[in-house]
């Protein structure tokens, strides 16, 4: 058994799959994260920030030693007629024109929501922020929602952040989408693996049936989805089953994500609902062996 193999056979609740950073929503640096993954002790970790890898390239170029626990990773907004998704995108090359488009479109259309959004509050609440202030929040790298919040709640236009995520999510914006198919198609082109994030809340907001999340693995799978998100730290017990269940059937990978925003989320790093004493599941292990067994290929495109 090779010393990785002895790594994964024993990682138990010792991994976290789905974490962001101030690259994009979250608030602490990628070096800190770094840092809180090794205080926890977890084996291993990707930054999946949203619509950008920018943060996990950062990571890498300051800490090139992490690759031996670290995944590139991105979480890709799409929506389609269908509904609306979120693409975990691992082990992809950095360098791909493909993923670089895909992520400048994404930026795109991000900076041209949050400033609509910012237009809508003002003209349909009357919530005013100084220019300063929408100035400071558009230097963010990938300014999203949790950024609007924040600014809501410094002025008290809101008295908790889900009333102010509430009343953002009140301000329709139409402008153009990633689709499910352009993010797989990216992150497959780019040899990356493509997998369905917190699949029973669509977006994050949702809550769908397990035939409708069968629905979507299968109309995604010819595509080039290869893995479900099975713990998570919004699951219960019945549903982690039910995915891990049906990943099996499917030969799916396997991921275990927390969604740790830092602060902005009450969220803690490292609770993907796997615990220390389970029986690390066939898929999940697969992954790890794809995705930390060929990591200097991609740190090397990530680095130069």
């Amino acid at each position: 058994m090779t010393a990785l193999e002895q790594q994964i056979a024993q990682i138990g609740g010792r991994v976290d799959l789905h974490v962001h950073s101030k690259a994009s929503d979250g608030t602490c640096k990628p070096e800190e994260i770094a840092d809180e993954v090794k205080e926890k002790g977890l084996l291993f970790f990707a930054l999946t920030d949203h619509d950008t890898y920018e943060g996990g390239m950062e990571l890498l170029s300051k800490r090139p030693e992490e690759a031996g626990r670290f995944v590139l990773g991105i979480e890709l907004s799409c929506k389609d007629e269908l509904g609306k998704y979120h693409i975990l995108g691992y082990r992809f090359d950095p360098n791909n024109v493909a993923m670089m488009q895909i992520v400048e479109e994404a930026h795109d259309t991000r900076v041209f929501k949050v400033l609509n959004r910012i237009r809508i509050l003002r003209e349909q609440f009357g919530f005013t922020f100084t220019t300063d202030e929408i100035d400071e929040l558009m230097a963010n790298p990938n300014p999203g929602k949790p950024h609007i919040a924040n600014l809501m709640l410094k002025h008290h236009y809101a008295k908790e952040r889900g009333e102010a995520i509430g009343l953002i999510n009140r301000c329709r914006v139409k402008s153009r989408h990633l689709t499910p198919e352009r993010a797989i198609g990216a992150i497959t082109e780019a040899g990356g693996i493509a997998v369905l994030a917190h699949s029973y809340f669509g977006d994050g907001a949702q809550n769908l049936t397990l035939d409708e999340v069968k629905a979507r693995v299968e109309r995604f799978e010819p595509i080039g989805l290869q893995g479900l998100e099975c713990y998570y730290s919004r699951y219960t017990e019945q549903q982690r089953l039910q995915l891990l269940a049906f990943a099996q059937e499917r030969g799916l990978y396997v991921t275990a994500g927390s969604d740790y925003h830092g602060s902005n989320k009450k969220v803690v790093l490292g609770d993907t609902g796997l615990m220390p004493d389970d029986t690390v599941p066939e898929g999940l292990t697969r992954f790890l062996e794809a995705v930390i067994g060929d990591a200097e290929r991609w740190v090397h495109g990530a680095v130069h």
